[in-house]
């Protein structure tokens, strides 16, 4: 009976276009854990397809897409460079792709596995939504999520799939990465800004390139000096547009180094393996 309910909810929500909005923090760095970067996160759903992806940026492509107008990219909102990537997971096939851009290249990684739960007999009500307690061991880290039936979609945020519910909250142990549910909306649309093409890699490989990252003056797509605000916006080609303090930069001897220690990818990842 449950089972078939279930199933009769789902038809009725996957009719609707629906947009969970998380709160996101992460500790970018594994030797500093009182330093913390808090962002936000969109997961798109139409009960068929999901996209889980960063809000700010993808207010910032729309907007640039639009007009082509520096001038808006850059009175956007910023975003964490760590955060740049899209996962859809296609639930039909329990299909799972990361979509990420190094420089000018499309990446994408097929296959990617969600966390095998297991559901506790534990309940809590969380942001005025009835949730009970699941648990897993995923790629290094040992998660706690708590999930609701209210919304009958088996989904939740970066590859956190496979329950009976929405995940209204998720964090590692040491609460190094923690999603808060905290907004949920019909949208008309779900998210259409997929990459149109890209080189196929291995999670391995994807994780070779990122960390790889070394900053040249031929990376600058575009620059913007404010003296009045005393900043200088550097866009690059891959898209990432970064903020610096004039007057900080001019104490550094090495432009490009420091450059590339900012912007830098996290050594605290949310997959440790």
């Amino acid at each position: 009976m449950y089972k078939f309910l279930f199933l009769f909810l789902f038809s009725c929500f996957s009719a609707q276009h629906y947009r969970f909005v998380y709160e996101y923090t992460m500790k970018p760095d594994s030797h500093k854990k009182d330093s913390t970067v808090t962002d936000y996160m969109n997961l798109d759903t139409d009960g068929r397809t999901s996209y889980f992806y960063n809000a700010a940026k993808y207010e910032r492509d729309s907007v640039y897409q639009a007009d082509k107008s520096y001038a808006k990219l850059l009175a956007a909102k910023t975003f964490d460079q760590n955060l740049g990537y899209i996962i859809e997971k296609v639930y039909s096939r329990k299909a799972i792709t990361l979509y990420d851009r190094f420089k000018t290249a499309n990446l994408s990684v097929l296959g990617l596995d969600a966390p095998v739960w297991k559901i506790r007999k534990e309940f809590r009500t969380i942001n005025n939504i009835p949730c009970q307690k699941a648990t897993a061991q995923y790629k290094g880290r040992d998660w706690e999520a708590w999930f609701s039936k209210d919304y009958p979609v088996s989904d939740g945020p970066y590859t956190f799939t496979g329950l009976p519910g929405i995940v209204v909250q998720a964090q590692d142990v040491e609460k190094d990465h923690v999603f808060n549910l905290i907004q949920v909306k019909k949208v008309p649309a779900v998210f259409s800004m997929l990459p149109k093409s890209g080189k196929k890699v291995s999670l391995a490989e994807y994780r070779k390139i990122m960390n790889s990252f070394t900053f040249s003056s031929e990376d600058i797509e575009g620059m913007n000096v404010n003296k009045e605000t005393g900043n200088a916006d550097l866009q690059l080609k891959g898209g990432y547009t970064a903020r610096f303090g004039l007057d900080e930069m001019k104490k550094v001897k090495n432009m490009d180094a420091e450059i590339a220690r900012r912007l830098r990818r996290t050594n605290n990842p949310i997959e440790k393996n």
